[in-house]
């Protein structure tokens, strides 16, 4: 008996690997799906399913047409192959339902247009040759079309141990789909392995590098020079004050970023003198009142208001003291508007003053400088108590720009000679050796700073009136842009600084603590 309905053969072949005793007994069909349980509609499916009946009773017959002998020697004694075919024809034709006799749920929800698709189904004449399709509903895991397949089994999961040394490899996403299959099932069985995972995940968030949101330090020159260039400036800036007005917008937007409370933040003020490092302890309003104080000597030689009177000291050390025991309270953010606006009045004075300001005298109580330099010195200063904010506010904070920075060092290697000559009177320096006149060429000492503001300098050694030469040159010293100028702040020591030292050891030795000489309060 064959039959897709009742399990068959599949149209009369036989299985090579089944045992003779079950052949011809009629199958169990499997348990069918209900018509509605198929994604398809109920009425395709079973129109499929008995249009597949229908052509396998088809398939069946012509098969056994095919195989029935031309000349039968013995017709009294039929083959027992014939009787099976004979069977399962008759029982293939007694397999097809009429429609009224279709179990009570098959038709439900079958009405209409549907019912008739699936009677002409059943009733109409099926064309010879057409592919079997098995007559029960198929399994939507076999439909391609109608259900995702199914991935394959991973395996036997591998040990606990295994497992956990995966971990790493998971939550960078480096394991296989395999690996990573069994991981997942792990962790919803094992919490302490779960809870290492949540934390490897979340690490893997922290290797990835900060970008710094800060905008980059040329960005408003190259802005300015863009702008300039389409319209020049009716009153321009002089050059020798464009570091100071690029330094003092930096570090006012450093403290527009702050919050109150960081107004209020601890910092050390440091600077050599003599032979030593000093500190002072401050606060960031402190240092910004420091500045504000110190700036008033430019003010007052432009004839502009001094922040502490017409009486206040000339010294910027005692200017510094004397605002600080002038305040009642500690300093507080109240501080930033005044150094604001009296860095803009800086500026715009001497953009409008002209180029006959740049030699006005400036005094710094023991010394004077000339408008241009001072203007430098205070950009230097500005940058530098910048960065001591910013490291105590844990805030980026870049250096300057090369032609920047590069003005501040050769400012400073034009004060070397005259403080080292100071040193020498004060008996901290070794003595001159080689005195010529002034204007001269001079033993001397090649200092070559690199990075972006670097170059290569002279320094005479036994006369502030000297001209340094290379052909004079008795020693030579190389440092980094950024920590020449960390030397000449006090922020670190003549014998740190140094990365390369070659020649006359006192030579090397006086000029460096001398740069370091040039800090200050």
């Amino acid at each position: 008996m064959t039959g897709p309905f009742d399990g068959g053969r599949d149209g009369g072949r036989r299985d090579p690997d089944e045992p003779d005793g079950v052949r011809g007994i009629p199958r169990i069909p499997g348990q069918r799906a209900a018509a509605d349980d198929l994604e398809p509609p109920a009425a395709d499916v079973l129109r499929r399913a008995l249009e597949g009946a229908a052509r396998a009773a088809q398939a069946a017959r012509e098969s056994r047409e095919r195989e029935e002998p031309d000349e039968p020697d013995e017709p009294d004694e039929p083959d027992e192959r014939d009787e099976q075919h004979d069977d399962a024809g008759t029982a293939d034709e007694a397999a097809i339902p009429e429609p009224g006799d279709w179990p009570v749920g098959v038709t439900d929800g079958v009405t209409g247009d549907a019912a008739r698709a699936v009677t002409d189904g059943v009733t109409g004449d099926t064309a010879p040759g057409t592919p079997h399709e098995p007559a029960h509903p198929p399994d939507p895991a076999e439909e391609p079309h109608m259900r995702a397949p199914a991935p394959e089994p991973a395996g036997p999961p591998p040990s606990h141990s295994v497992l956990k040394s995966l971990l790493g490899a998971w939550a960078l996403a480096a394991c296989s789909p395999e690996e990573t299959t069994h991981v997942e099932d792990h962790l919803t069985e094992c919490a302490p392995c779960a809870d290492e995972a949540l934390k490897l995940r979340d690490a893997v968030g922290l290797l990835q590098a900060d970008r710094n949101l800060d905008l980059p330090p040329l960005l408003r020159s190259r802005v300015l020079e863009n702008c300039l260039d389409r319209r020049a400036a009716r009153i321009p800036v002089p050059v020798w004050a464009t570091p100071y007005d690029a330094e003092t917008a930096r570090l006012d937007a450093l403290l527009r970023d702050i919050g109150d409370a960081e107004w209020h933040a601890p910092l050390q003020l440091k600077w050599f003198e003599k032979e030593e490092r000093t500190t002072r302890r401050a606060t960031v309003a402190g240092v910004i009142g420091h500045l504000m104080t110190v700036d008033g000597l430019v003010a007052s030689a432009l004839g502009l208001d001094d922040p502490l009177g017409a009486s206040a000291p000339q010294s910027p050390t005692d200017r510094t003291e004397t605002f600080w025991r002038s305040a009642h309270s500690p300093p507080t953010r109240t501080i930033h508007e005044p150094w604001r606006d009296q860095s803009h009045t800086l500026i715009r004075t001497v953009s409008f003053a002209g180029r006959g300001v740049a030699e006005l005298s400036v005094s710094y109580g023991e010394f004077a400088l000339p408008l241009r330099d001072a203007m430098i010195d205070r950009a230097f200063e500005c940058w530098i108590h910048g960065w001591d904010i910013a490291n105590a506010v844990v805030y980026p904070y870049p250096a300057p720009s090369g032609p920047h920075l590069h003005a501040m060092i050769n400012l400073a290697t034009q004060l070397i000679p005259s403080t080292l000559a100071a040193r020498r009177r004060a008996g901290l320096a070794s003595p001159a050796q080689q005195l010529v006149v002034p204007g001269s060429p001079g033993r001397s000492l090649h200092l070559e700073v690199e990075g972006a503001g670097g170059g290569d300098w002279y320094i005479a050694l036994d006369s502030p009136a000297a001209v340094g030469s290379a052909e004079r040159s008795v020693a030579q010293v190389a440092l980094d842009d950024v920590e020449f100028c960390q030397l000449v702040a006090g922020h670190i020591s003549p014998d740190e600084a140094a990365a390369g030292q070659d020649g006359d050891r006192d030579a090397i030795r006086d000029v460096l603590f001398a740069a370091a000489s040039l800090s200050r309060l």
